[in-house]
């Protein structure tokens, strides 16, 4: 059954495992016809690099094709068209429409208006779904399991709608997560209250260092978002409040993993990119399998149809 992929916060544990499970199908065998002769549009009103060139070869990769933009200034919203009827035209021209929009709730919008399945692709400081499917994926793939982990959050947690999707992805799995960030970019009430009305344990912190990373499974990074300041004297005291380095990592545990959603600025130094620890390219890659499935599961396609469809290609 055809679907939106809006939130994170309405997929089940089940739904999550199959989800990864087709992702861990499309690494084995990347290439399909499986949605040949359908069109996916791609309505990027915000800048992005890897969210919108890996929805665009996942659909590629599947056997779809892509319309679509990367710049709304070339569209007919700088005429005054609402975005109520952008989606509605581009739901004439294609199948299933994945969207990034720098207003909150954009997306949900999107969805109860348009005739065919919506995926998020970041809605401004909001959520970030399929990013939190393929940070899921990475931790699955680096630790094996995604039960009773220790989770640490670094930097921009008011902002950073990543770290807000993976709250609501993990509360199926009983982790424990650790907060660090400045004061001004703590992390938002409503979702310390999420964790608390869900049984998540948290703590939190306001330093980083050798001690404080030697507890982590997984280590998350962020970056300090400069598009999300109005104050620009604001985001440079805190831009580089936590720069991790190589010398940190000393008393890490064996199978701690360092993720970043990307684009880094200067908050991972580049000595560390070297170290085993070092996840966050993988973890990038990962994003073409786990958008692919995305997409898949959005139109309807199930992980059993994926298993016996016939197109896979070399």
């Amino acid at each position: 059954m055809k679907h939106n992929f809006v939130t994170i916060d309405n997929l089940s544990r089940e739904k999550i495992m199959e989800i990864l499970e087709m992702a861990a199908t499309f690494e084995a065998h990347p290439n399909w016809k499986i949605l040949d002769g359908k069109i996916v549009a791609t309505l990027f009103f915000e800048p992005s690099t890897r969210t919108r060139l890996s929805f665009e070869t996942a659909a590629q990769r599947l056997g779809a094709r892509v319309i679509g933009f990367t710049d709304p200034k070339v569209t007919s919203s700088t005429k005054g068209e609402t975005l109520n009827d952008t989606i509605r035209m581009v739901a004439n021209y294609a199948d299933i429409i994945v969207m990034r929009h720098y207003l909150e709730g954009a997306a949900r919008y999107a969805a109860e208006v348009s005739p065919v399945p919506v995926i998020n692709a970041g809605d401004g400081a909001n959520q970030h779904p399929s990013q939190t499917m393929l940070d899921l994926y990475a931790i699955y793939k680096t630790q094996g399991r995604l039960d009773n982990l220790d989770i640490f959050l670094v930097g921009d947690l008011k902002y950073g709608r990543t770290v807000h999707s993976l709250i609501m992805a993990m509360r199926h799995f009983n982790p424990t997560f650790h907060f660090i960030a400045p004061g001004e970019l703590a992390m938002p009430d409503e979702y310390k209250e999420y964790c608390r009305r869900n049984g998540i344990r948290y703590t939190e912190y306001d330093g980083l260092d050798a001690d404080v990373i030697s507890g982590a499974d997984i280590l998350y990074m962020t970056r300090v978002q400069r598009e999300r300041f109005t104050d620009l004297m604001e985001y440079e005291r805190v831009k580089d409040v936590y720069i991790l380095r190589r010398n940190m990592l000393g008393k890490a545990r064996e199978n701690m993993r360092i993720l970043h959603p990307l684009p880094r600025v200067g908050e991972i130094a580049m000595d560390v990119d070297a170290s085993s620890h070092a996840y966050y390219f993988e973890q990038a890659r990962g994003g073409l399998f786990t958008r692919e499935a995305l997409i898949c599961d959005s139109l309807g396609i199930t992980l059993d149809e994926i298993k016996a469809d016939t197109t896979i290609l070399p």
